[in-house]
């Protein structure tokens, strides 16, 4: 039976993970920071690709430090930062541009 919930936190400086008990306490926690991107005055962007690999880091960290496993989360929920937007290539699955922070400028 799944004891466990999980929550991932794609923010503007980092991603992060936290594993919950059924009390809400925390059980588990990895973070990694990611690149803040600057190419012009008031534009900031951040590297797609990169925030998918965090993510993807950040789970594995969490549950390799608390050897808790995957099939032990009864659910997982996902915050992210406010208006920050990528346009994915729908035949690649790749991202068309820099992800544009919702501190940019443009949005």
């Amino acid at each position: 039976m799944a004891e466990y919930v999980g929550a991932l936190d794609q923010g503007t400086t980092s991603t992060r993970f936290m594993i919950f008990n059924h009390s809400g306490g925390v059980v588990g926690i990895d973070q990694k920071e990611h690149e803040q991107i600057y190419p012009k005055p008031g534009w900031v962007e951040h590297d797609a690709l990169e925030i998918w690999t965090r993510s993807q880091e950040v789970i594995r960290g969490a549950l390799q430090k608390t050897g808790i496993k995957a099939s032990d989360l009864a659910a997982v929920g996902v915050t992210n930062q406010r208006e920050t937007a990528v346009v994915w290539d729908r035949k690649t699955g790749k991202p068309v541009h820099n992800a544009i922070v919702w501190q940019d400028t443009r949005t």
